[in-house]
């Protein structure tokens, strides 16, 4: 039986995706967006203090292997990015979550209002989001699917701006500008594939320590996956390679 995850809803979101047609290809991704007066205006405000940001890091710019971790207990998105020198990732800026739904767990059927844990990329860029700017989750996955079972595992999982949220990954309208700014940008030159990993909580930190130790084995077992993938990361500064599959997540050698 799947351990019960109990729900604290914030508040309801609604938000319809804008995805990328052949006209982005053709005149540039960050051409594409900057369409939007939304996104236009984010570049104005944010591009040089991005800019400033990653050198600040010692991180490549434009930007190079950007890779998001998001902790719900703690409430903190991490932007990492690849260093100016070599591949290893290099914190760039930590924004705070400004909202939250549920508890920690993963997300379960559509409704019950979990933030999904896992490993993720982005699939969808809304610059006309309800929630200012958008950028989502490729959730459900294999995995996310598999432990649905017949019940619908939802969807349209985005990390957005306004600062409300049912099961989404929220940010004031002025950091989310920013990250919007930097993930173009890195589309725009050449990275198709943007790491998004969701954790309950710091693995090496005790007080998660507990909370693992604590869980029913069930949800134990999950979160010692993720655990693998989270302290694989904090040895390397490498972003684990990760199968995804209804079995569950495998991690591939370097």
């Amino acid at each position: 039986m799947r351990p019960p995850f109990p729900v604290i809803v914030a508040a309801a979101l609604v938000s319809v995706a804008v995805t990328q047609d052949s006209d982005a290809r053709a005149d540039g991704f960050e051409r594409s967006q900057r369409r939007f007066s939304r996104v236009d205006d984010a570049f104005d405000k944010h591009l040089a203090s991005v800019q400033r940001d990653f050198e600040k890091a010692h991180a490549a710019w434009p930007p190079r292997g950007l890779y998001l971790r998001a902790f719900k207990r703690e409430g903190e998105l991490e932007l990492w990015a690849s260093g100016a020198k070599d591949d290893k990732r290099v914190k760039v800026r930590v924004f705070p979550i400004c909202a939250a739904s549920g508890e920690l767990g993963p997300k379960v059927r559509q409704g019950d209002g979990q933030v999904p844990e896992g490993f993720y990329v982005i699939d969808r860029f809304n610059p006309k989001s309800s929630y200012h700017l958008s950028l989502g989750i490729d959730y459900p996955n294999a995995v996310d699917k598999a432990r649905a079972g017949s019940a619908s595992p939802g969807g349209d999982i985005f990390i957005h701006g306004s600062c409300v949220t049912i099961g989404c990954l929220p940010l004031e309208d002025g950091p989310v500008e920013a990250l919007y700014v930097a993930v173009v940008r890195a589309r725009d030159r050449g990275q198709s594939q943007i790491p998004v990993h969701i954790a309950p909580c710091r693995f090496d930190d005790a007080k998660c320590q507990a909370i693992v130790a604590g869980a029913e084995p069930e949800l134990k077992a999950f979160w010692d996956v993720l655990a693998e993938g989270y302290r694989a990361f904090e040895a390397t500064h490498l972003p684990p390679r990760v199968e995804v599959a209804r079995s569950g997540y495998r991690f591939r050698p370097r």
